[in-house]
């Protein structure tokens, strides 16, 4: 089932969580790539100091302004992509980026994505995930609440609060306290048989 308006309506932080084992699909076509969502980071409104929205609205922010539960996804270091999740009110500037996912459909279109990647590198980081599902600006503003949109999260597995951790968000080093330390990156650790319990679900 996929994710409704709603869930992306509330704190951004809550989202950030909720999202560790929600299963985010990429649709081409008749060929779909999916994974499992294990890595996320929180970005809340104008006074987060990391957050894209600290010095107002702009032509490229502008989607974090926008309707919870659509795609906010923007290119950085003149090479990546990057995507992200609108949540909260509409009108507050508030976004998860999605860091890294588990790969379970769509193996062999992520690895022609990923070519000469190990497949344990081909989706833990929010570029290469990207790269690995060929999300680019095409798809900036889409509905992922949507059952027919090429990008889309729905319900995946259950990661037990025990296995989900917090930490400093990652690649802010210039932005100044509190924020830098903000424990709003959320990970949830992998099974040690993970291959064999994924591929049960």
């Amino acid at each position: 089932m996929i994710l409704s308006r709603d869930f992306y309506r509330r704190s951004v932080q809550t989202v950030a969580r909720d999202l560790l084992g929600r299963r985010l699909i990429r649709q081409m076509g008749d060929i779909s790539a999916a994974g499992y969502i294990l890595e996320a980071e929180a970005y809340d409104g104008e006074q987060d100091l990391a957050c894209h929205a600290r010095r107002g609205r702009t032509p490229r922010n502008a989607m974090m302004y926008g309707e919870a539960g659509r795609a906010y996804i923007y290119f950085t270091y003149g090479m990546h992509w990057m995507l992200n999740c609108v949540c909260g009110e509409d009108g507050y500037p508030a976004a998860v980026l999605i860091r890294t996912i588990h790969p379970i459909d769509g193996l062999d279109m992520i690895s022609k994505n990923r070519e000469g990647i190990k497949k344990s590198l081909w989706c833990n980081g929010p570029a290469k995930l990207t790269k690995a599902l060929g999300i680019t600006s095409d798809l900036n503003g889409i509905d992922l609440c949507d059952p027919l949109s090429p990008l889309r999260i729905e319900e995946g597995i259950d990661i037990p609060l025990n296995t989900i951790n917090t930490s400093a968000r990652v690649g802010i080093q210039s932005t100044p306290e509190p924020w830098l330390s903000m424990p709003w990156r959320f990970y949830a650790e992998m099974p040690v048989n993970h291959e064999e319990e994924f591929s049960r679900i």
